[in-house]
Formats: C-alpha cells, sequence, structure tokens
C-alpha cells in the first residue's frame, strides 16, 4: 500500500496526493478546501504546479482507480476511500 504524501505549495499550503497521474506526475488537492487540484511533476530542481479543473482532476482519479483494482482489493478500497473522500 502507498503511504500518505504531501507538499507545501507557496501560495496554497498544505497539498495531499490523490492520484498518481503518470511519470513523476501526481494528482494533489489542497488540504483544506478540496477542491483546488494541482497536476504536480517531481523534477530534480524541484516542482511545478498545473492547477487543473474538477472534472479533469476526477478523471485522473478514476483511472487511478481503475489500475488499482489490478493490484489488489486493500489497495482499491484505498483508493476507493480516498475518491470517494475528495470527490463525492
Amino acid at each position: 500500500m502507498s503511504a500518505e504524501r504531501y507538499l507545501s505549495h507557496p501560495t496554497f499550503g498544505m497539498l495531499y496526493r490523490v492520484a498518481p497521474a503518470g511519470e513523476n506526475r501526481d494528482l494533489f488537492a489542497t488540504l483544506y478546501a478540496q477542491r483546488i487540484f494541482f497536476l504536480v511533476t517531481l523534477q530534480t530542481k524541484g516542482a511545478t504546479f498545473e492547477v487543473i479543473p474538477l472534472a479533469d482532476a476526477r478523471h485522473y482519479a478514476e483511472q487511478n482507480l481503475a489500475r488499482s483494482r489490478r493490484e489488489g482489493q486493500a489497495e482499491h478500497a484505498r483508493w476507493r476511500q480516498l475518491f470517494d473522500q475528495t470527490f463525492l
């Protein structure tokens, strides 16, 4: 099971990881408001933050849910709970 991940954004404060979004990219959301989503690309010299709309964030999270189904029941249940907390 993946560990929880958090990042500190210079303007929006703490972000939490919602789902992986590809190579060196993850989907993050603001910790408190939970309605501002970022695609974060981690690089050797830092991170880039790209604000994305809710619909795009949900799309990335749904793709991750489909992948987690193949990884096993426990992993899928964890991602399902995070998805429900974030989007429902």
